[in-house]
């Protein structure tokens, strides 16, 4: 990480939560469940990949949903999601590594723990199918992409711009999320996705990621060279299964 990249007081405070927490105890053994997989398989239903995210509250929502989060994820499931991407940060997103495990021992496809992972150690805390690195946040990208899978996971890299866009693909990531959100000042603009997602190559899974809140939203994604997308906030507000399934007949 450049410690000169200004980020929004909200991610910066997120980030020092993050070099305080702790790493797991013993090193992880994960046995995966392959999303490229299941993103072929779906779209040969003629659907749209989506990962609808669990996430009862952050920085830049309103309020906090106390639904049963198994609840949550089964009927995402029931409404068509490719795989589901689960909160494990505690202080800002309300999530745990509990809540993540019950989720994962609750459904059958992918699942994503999406936290700020800093450490190789903090890998180690629990199981998933995929893991989060945000290439702004880590100072040893290559090294992290390795580690993970080296335990089972399949790393999805995070990038706003097309500078880590580069600096994943040097890394070697597959699996790479393209941010709308800018997280110096937490403004989404679609935009980003078609600029950065222009210079992505062919054999790398894109995943569109905020900012995703219609049909129209899912279309432009898709068009511009989206293989999958994460939604969550329009998934979470209101009927999470019809909301999904909204997205994924778009």
């Amino acid at each position: 990480m450049n410690a000169s990249d200004p980020v929004a007081p909200a991610v910066e405070s997120i980030l020092r939560a993050a070099r305080e927490r702790e790493g797991g105890g013993e090193r992880l053994s994960v046995e995966a469940r392959s999303f490229p997989e299941a993103v072929a398989a779906v779209e040969r239903e003629g659907r749209v990949p989506v990962i609808a995210e669990v996430k009862p509250t952050s920085p830049t929502t309103d309020g906090v949903r106390t639904d049963d989060p198994v609840g949550l994820a089964r009927e995402m499931v029931a409404g068509g999601a490719t795989a589901l991407s689960v909160l494990t940060e505690p202080e800002h997103f309300g999530g745990s590594p509990g809540t993540l495990e019950a989720v994962r021992g609750a459904v059958d496809v992918p699942v994503l723990r999406k936290d700020f992972v800093l450490r190789e150690s903090q890998m180690d805390v629990v199981e998933a199918d995929l893991i989060l690195l945000i290439a702004r946040f880590v100072d040893d990208l290559e090294g992290l992409v390795t580690a993970a899978r080296e335990r089972g996971f399949q790393p999805l890299v995070e990038v706003h711009t097309r500078e880590e866009l580069a600096t994943a693909v040097g890394a070697g990531a597959e699996i790479i999320g393209i941010n709308n959100r800018d997280l110096a000042r937490l403004e989404v603009d679609l935009n980003t996705f078609e600029e950065v997602a222009s210079e992505a190559p062919d054999d790398v899974l894109l995943i569109a990621e905020s900012g995703i809140g219609s049909k129209e939203d899912v279309r432009r994604m898709r068009g511009t060279g989206a293989d999958a997308l994460l939604i969550g906030t329009a998934i979470m507000d209101g009927d999470v299964r019809e909301n999904t399934r909204r997205f994924t007949t778009a």
